[in-house]
């Protein structure tokens, strides 16, 4: 399900830049929970808040969906 791989890229981004969820969710300006919720693949996310977890991670937009 692409919600979940969603999740599991941007939980495996987050680790590579050595972030906790809270550190990260403070980065890009969203609730920490809202952000775990999204990263755990219990949340639609709208793809203004997706377009805000790239800009966190410095990447291109495309650069999320990169092997999903």
């Amino acid at each position: 399900m692409v919600i979940n791989d969603f999740a599991k890229r941007i939980k495996e981004l987050r680790l590579q830049q050595g972030l906790s969820q809270e550190k990260f969710a403070l980065r890009i300006g969203m609730d920490r929970t809202y952000y775990a919720s999204v990263e755990t693949g219990k949340r639609n996310v709208s793809l203004k808040n997706i377009k805000r977890i790239a800009d966190g991670f410095g990447i291109p937009l495309g650069e999320l969906f990169k092997n999903m």
